[in-house]
């Protein structure tokens, strides 16, 4: 899928903008602050439905407005996002709706039209940060190729929030322990697919790490959802009002093999080199994976990775821009290498 166009409108520091694209590489350069992540940022959430910097939709809105919109043209088709303070002219309005040729869809149908891979020197995060970043990875990479994770995603998320404050209800002996049953029922059947789905893609990614460097692999450490486990832990979740056991509380760790037997966790003991090499090692998977069960390839989005990699790995990036339509974001065009440069469209930002 190509992206043909992207018009945004009081998307961050964009009033009114639209860039165009070819089908080759797409440079943008710009100083700090002159907004080439937003434009990266755009085309993710066209892709996924959610944004990887802001946790609101009003984030992204320019200042002082209430609307903003996001729509880009996908071979003929254009998605639209259109994003809300949750109050427009004085009156409620839901903070995101999703729009194909100008109709609404749900999220479930939306994502999906387009798909992306985003690298960027934040990704680090996947290493360091907290398991819910690890988790919203999952998501991200298996919301864009796979509806029925997408529905069971969806399904599941509203469930635990039900179940949750069933639970505070519970405690504090405003309804029953009974009614749990029909929310532990959709945990139990969504829950079920997402560990199932989750699993077929870190399996996926260390078959391909095996292939490559037998040193990397991803351990997934899933909280198992069932009957037994819910029954288990029944006491301590009324007492914390929340769902302590099932994928909403799932992980997974970098692991560096050395000498076939010594293991070490890169979020503890690894380098800084060793952790972007890691997140490099996967981003490359997952560019594959996307590419095997869709039979399409993803957009890839690099944002101003060419100053965290060295020579060596920014060419084994570059390699890719003769199979993917591709955009680059950097400060500085002179670290991509001139032989690549003539292959690129360069868009210069004030």
């Amino acid at each position: 899928m190509l992206l043909n166009s992207l018009s945004l409108q009081n998307f961050r520091n964009y009033k009114k903008q639209v860039f165009s694209f070819s089908d080759n590489t797409g440079l943008i350069v710009g100083k700090n602050g002159s907004g080439k992540t937003n434009i990266l940022e755009a085309i993710y959430l066209l892709a996924t439905g959610r944004s990887f910097r802001a946790t609101k939709e009003q984030q992204m809105i320019l200042y002082g407005e209430e609307i903003g919109r996001v729509i880009g043209l996908v071979e003929g088709v254009s998605l639209e996002i259109v994003l809300t303070t949750g109050e427009v002219g004085g009156q409620r309005a839901p903070s995101k709706k999703y729009l194909i040729n100008g109709l609404g869809k749900r999220k479930m149908d939306f994502v999906g039209q387009v798909r992306a891979v985003l690298f960027r020197p934040e990704d680090i995060e996947l290493v360091l940060g907290s398991p819910a970043e690890r988790r919203h990875y999952l998501n991200d990479v298996l919301e864009q190729v796979d509806r029925e994770y997408r529905r069971s995603s969806l399904a599941y998320q509203k469930g635990l929030r039900q179940r949750n404050k069933l639970l505070e209800r519970i405690r504090e002996r405003e309804a029953e322990r009974k009614q749990l049953l029909f929310w532990d029922q959709i945990l139990l059947r969504n829950g079920e697919v997402i560990f199932k789905k989750r699993q077929e893609y870190i399996e996926f990614i260390n078959q391909k790490l095996q292939g490559k460097t037998s040193e990397l692999q991803l351990n997934y450490d899933f909280s198992a959802i069932s009957p037994a486990r819910l029954r288990q832990y029944a006491d301590r979740e009324v007492g914390a009002a929340s769902t302590l056991v099932g994928p909403h509380r799932d992980d997974f760790e970098f692991i560096l093999k050395r000498r076939g037997k010594l293991k070490k966790n890169l979020a503890i003991y690894g380098s800084r080199g060793e952790q972007r090499m890691a997140i490099l090692a996967v981003k490359l998977n997952e560019l594959e994976f996307i590419e095997e069960v869709t039979k399409d390839e993803p957009l890839l989005l690099l944002d101003d990775i060419f100053s965290e990699l060295d020579e060596e790995n920014r060419d084994v990036v570059l390699k890719l821009l003769d199979k993917h339509q591709t955009i680059i974001t950097t400060t500085d065009e002179k670290l991509v290498p001139a032989r690549f440069r003539k292959k690129v469209e360069i868009m210069r930002l004030r």
